[in-house]
This record gives C-alpha cells, sequence and structure tokens, in this order.
C-alpha cells in the first residue's frame, strides 16, 4: 500500500491523504498544521488556493473522472554536445 494516497472525487476536490509534504513551486513547505488528510482545490474558486474551501459547490463545478492509464512516457532525449 502507498504511503500517500490521492483521490479526484467526481465534481469536487482532490483529495490527499497519508504522509505527504506540499510545496509552493520555490520549494517552501506548506505548514499542515499536523494533517494527515487536506483537499486541494480543482475548480479555481477557493479563497485558500491550493486547499479547496468548499467554494466548488457554490460555483456548481461539474467534472466527473474515472480512472484510466496513460500512455508510456517519452524517454528523455539526451543533451546535444
Amino acid at each position: 500500500m502507498a504511503a500517500t494516497t490521492i483521490t479526484v472525487r467526481n465534481d469536487g476536490s482532490i483529495r490527499v491523504e497519508g504522509d505527504f509534504e506540499i510545496k509552493d513551486q520555490d520549494g517552501k513547505a506548506f505548514g499542515l498544521g499536523g494533517r494527515n488528510k487536506i483537499g486541494l482545490c480543482r475548480c479555481g474558486h477557493s479563497e485558500t488556493k491550493p486547499f479547496c474551501d468548499g467554494a466548488h459547490k457554490k460555483m456548481n463545478f461539474q467534472s466527473v473522472i474515472q480512472a484510466h492509464d496513460l500512455p508510456p512516457a517519452v524517454p528523455p532525449t539526451a543533451p546535444k554536445p
């Protein structure tokens, strides 16, 4: 079992559970207050981005997600000399 589980909820947030750390683009960690479960905003309307504050309900955000396989990863190309 994975140390972290990420669940994309239909019409809602991305739920993250387990042992994880969330950082901004500069590598600074968000203070999670000891939480091991959080919701990340998908609708773009949260006042507490990147965290979900339930705004998707007021905005009637709709997005149904079903699991699927990604195509194989493309290997990085070697740098040109």
